[in-house]
């Protein structure tokens, strides 16, 4: 799984490794201290020994590339935040579907509704599925049930 932090920190962290491996501390030590495993220090160091600095450059990420720009990204974040009534639906519940739906009104693009999921945890949102419980329960009506008709009904499963 690839760590955290933007490709140019990735780079920074394993320059400042080969810093410390130089100055002649072990790779374990080395690993603790920029918080990584000994193998990818082994590793790292390896690179180096081959390529020199180049052998530690950042990589581009991998995978396809976002079909929305950051602009876009941004935008669409706003109007989930503004709630599902505001871009047009009965209710304020977002669902995938009508994610792809906005997606697909104002930006023109086509997401597949399991994509998503994906899309919305990159801009921080998480999926969630609402509580199912009745508008017009009691509270203390509900507490008094669970007090005092709980345990006699359980007594009785028990018997």
């Amino acid at each position: 799984m690839r760590p955290h932090g933007s490709a140019e920190e990735l780079e920074a962290r394993r320059r400042r490794a080969m810093e410390l491996l130089k100055r002649g501390q072990r790779q374990a030590e080395v690993a603790r201290q920029v918080g990584t495993t000994r193998t990818s220090v082994c590793r790292w160091w390896q690179a180096y020994q081959e390529n020199g600095p180049a052998g530690l450059r950042a990589k581009p990420p991998t995978g396809r590339p976002s079909k929305l720009t950051a602009g876009q990204k941004r935008d669409l974040a706003r109007r989930v935040l503004r709630g599902a009534r505001s871009s047009g639906f009965a209710t304020d519940l977002w669902s995938c579907p009508r994610i792809a739906q906005v997606i697909r009104r104002r930006y023109g693009i086509r997401y597949h509704v399991d994509s998503l999921p994906r899309l919305l945890c990159s801009l921080g949102f998480s999926c969630q599925k609402p509580e199912k419980r009745a508008w017009e329960r009691e509270g203390a009506v509900l507490e008094r049930w669970v007090a005092q008709d709980w345990p006699r009904i359980k007594k009785k499963a028990d018997a």
